[in-house]
């Protein structure tokens, strides 16, 4: 069996690097999109679990002012529109818009 040389040795190992590289990239991706999902249904569970009535409304105020900026395309807007409409009291009087 003939040894391969050092130049075949290095070039294997760098296509490994490469190979590592490529995973831990990958993995560092699904971190990130699990941490947004996580962050995301935690916003959502205080909108609609919260027992802080005063809570709820100063986080859904502060989305309907954030999100539209945020928002750029319009199917993410669409996906949003729940949350971006002003809510509707008892009165028929709309809260959370913005004072433009």
């Amino acid at each position: 069996m003939a040894r391969k040389s050092i130049t075949q040795r290095l070039a294997e190992l760098e296509e490994r690097k490469k190979t590592l590289k490529a995973r831990l990239g990958k993995q560092e991706r699904a971190q990130d999109t699990r941490r947004k999902i996580l962050l995301g249904a935690l916003v959502l569970h205080r909108l609609e679990h919260s027992n802080d009535p005063e809570f709820t409304k100063r986080l859904g105020e502060w989305l309907r002012r954030e999100l539209p900026g945020f928002l750029t395309r319009e199917n993410d807007q669409e996906l949003f529109v729940d949350l971006l409409k002003p809510k509707t009291t008892a009165t028929g009087q709309t809260t959370g818009g913005s004072a433009e």
